[in-house]
């Protein structure tokens, strides 16, 4: 298997790449800065416990067969696949890592285009994709509503499975697990991603704006970036509401953080991702104490967590032996996973699974699937928000912080 690419500079290029994303887009963006592909020259796929693993050694044997005249040299030039996994080994959806035909990037103040040989123009293809792809903003019309109804869980089933959890907890059994519930949908005909995609960009302008393969969402959560040897990361768990008062939004985030439920969850969930850095690094550092992290609808207790590489190892690598962390699946690991076997009533797909980017070199950047949705065969769509349980948790507070969560879903596709 082998790929010939080609990256060029987009000389005096200034724009917000969210504008120009074309028709069932790639994409991973955040403040109008990012990557956006079209088409798919290549795909790799894997299933099963090796998933991530078996992609990695498929990308760096692709990287190493590959031909690429890089002209810009940046992180996200050159040869770059955008990807998503499913969250579960047992999951019967396949994870993926997609080769665009053609790749828009733009990066502090600068923008690169990238073309596979063969698509787009042939030895034209810089100039032709150029002209077609990035020189005017995309237009598109906007989606009627969606309606979202209770899936597989419904929301006395999730309380349930919130009492069973705990129960659980109380009997030593583990000490936290992340449970979620789904919400389904019809697409109408015509449905425009982009419309979706560009509500998310200006609802959520510093999350992770993501659409790979039918999965797509504003994820609040980095799951591991490696660039030039350092690797960083976000830990969000502790949720709560807005206020709509300046003065009672203050005293909900000063309340979630002197909150021992969700400092507690909190600590479990960075503490996970610190033991399982250190194999690959020559040293961890991770914020003393969490900070509050404000988005348009939540209060997120945050944490930043940093990372000097010990050996070769790709973002695939990291993301392989980091996923499913604490703040997605549970502490310990296997327990909390068992345990949503047992009370999560459906298969997560790509919910809560890494999605993102990663480069010849074994660079990139991957976030965790969060407030979003996955477009399934035919014109259904199922969105997923989930909680933290730990010891304490009331299964009416976990049912209104869900709702929480899908308030950004429901919004992008009102």
């Amino acid at each position: 298997m082998s790929i010939r690419l080609s990256t060029v500079a987009l000389d005096g290029a200034s724009f917000d790449i969210t504008h120009r994303l074309p028709e069932n887009p790639l994409a991973y963006v955040r403040a109008g800065e990012g990557l956006v592909g079209w088409g798919e020259a290549l795909r790799l796929e894997a299933s099963g416990p090796n998933r991530i693993q078996e992609l990695a050694v498929q990308w760096r044997q692709l990287a190493n067969s590959a031909v690429v005249d890089d002209q810009v040299n940046l992180p996200g030039t050159g040869l770059v696949a955008f990807g998503s996994i499913a969250f579960a080994d047992t999951s019967a959806t396949t994870s993926v890592l997609i080769v665009p035909k053609v790749l828009l990037g733009v990066r502090d103040g600068r923008a690169w285009l990238t073309t596979v040989e063969g698509h787009e123009g042939g030895t034209d293809a810089p100039a032709h994709a150029a002209r077609k792809f990035w020189a005017t903003d995309a237009t598109y019309a906007n989606n009627d509503s969606v309606t979202l109804a209770p899936g597989a869980q419904s929301a006395e089933g999730f309380k349930q499975s919130v009492t069973d959890a705990v129960a659980a907890i109380s009997r030593g059994e583990l000490k936290k697990v992340v449970l979620a519930r789904d919400l389904v949908g019809e697409l109408p005909a015509g449905f425009d991603i982009r419309a979706s995609l560009v509500k998310l960009a200006k609802r959520f302008p510093t999350c992770w704006i993501y659409s790979v393969d039918g999965l797509f969402g504003a994820s609040p959560e980095l799951l591991v970036r490696v660039a030039h040897g350092q690797v960083s990361a976000r830990v969000l768990a502790g949720t709560a509401g807005r206020g709509t008062d300046p003065e009672v939004d203050k005293a909900i985030s000063a309340a979630l953080a002197a909150s021992t439920k969700n400092t507690t969850e909190h600590a479990f969930a960075v503490d996970s991702l610190v033991q399982t850095l250190k194999p690959f690094c020559e040293h961890v550092d991770a914020d003393p104490k969490p900070f509050s992290l404000a988005l348009p609808n939540l209060w997120h207790l945050a944490s930043d967590v940093h990372g000097v590489l010990r050996e070769e190892a790709s973002v695939l690598d990291l993301a392989a032996a980091l996923h499913p962390t604490a703040a997605v699946a549970g502490t310990p690991r296997t327990e909390a996973q068992a345990l949503l076997g047992n009370l999560e009533p459906f298969d997560r797909g790509r919910y809560a699974g890494p999605v993102g980017w990663i480069g010849a070199d074994g660079d990139g950047e991957w976030a965790i699937a969060l407030r979003g949705a996955q477009i399934e065969p035919g014109s259904t769509i199922r969105a997923f928000a989930g909680c933290g349980i730990v010891e304490g948790s009331e299964p009416e507070a976990e049912l209104a912080e869900t709702e929480l969560k899908f308030s950004p879903i429901r919004e992008a596709l009102s």
